[in-house]
């Protein structure tokens, strides 16, 4: 139940990050709903993530086990970076800012996906 719950959250953190993310890159602007999006995708990463450290049992062998808390760990700290400079460019409306953080964007994303596919890849998910 613990894992399925897990999931579940990830899955959601999936959902509002890459529409976020993706949204924020197609329209070329930071709106209010997309800074909302990543708030909540740090969230449901962080709640997932808990959930499934919760479970004693691993399949995974120790390279993959470190492997997946240390970039599962740096993505969530990315996240929150991520989401604390989408509030601050969101407010101070400053230019040169917003277009840093557009680059960055994409950076956050690709990188939180590598601790979102490893397990596929490892054999964790079974």
């Amino acid at each position: 139940m613990q894992m399925e719950l897990g999931m579940t959250f990830i899955t959601a953190a999936l959902i509002t990050y890459t529409i976020a993310v993706w949204g924020e890159q197609i329209t070329k602007e930071l709106k209010p709903a997309f800074v909302v999006m990543f708030c909540v995708g740090v969230i449901c990463d962080t709640t997932g993530t808990l959930l499934m450290t919760l479970i004693e049992t691993s399949p995974l062998g120790l390279f993959e086990t470190i492997f997946h808390i240390v970039t599962g760990a740096a993505a969530i700290f990315l996240m929150l970076i991520h989401a604390v400079w989408a509030i601050k460019v969101l407010i101070q409306k400053d230019e040169m800012s917003a277009a840093r953080f557009h680059k960055f964007s994409k950076f956050v994303w690709l990188f939180w996906l590598v601790p979102f596919l490893s397990p596929m890849f490892t054999g964790m998910m079974g």
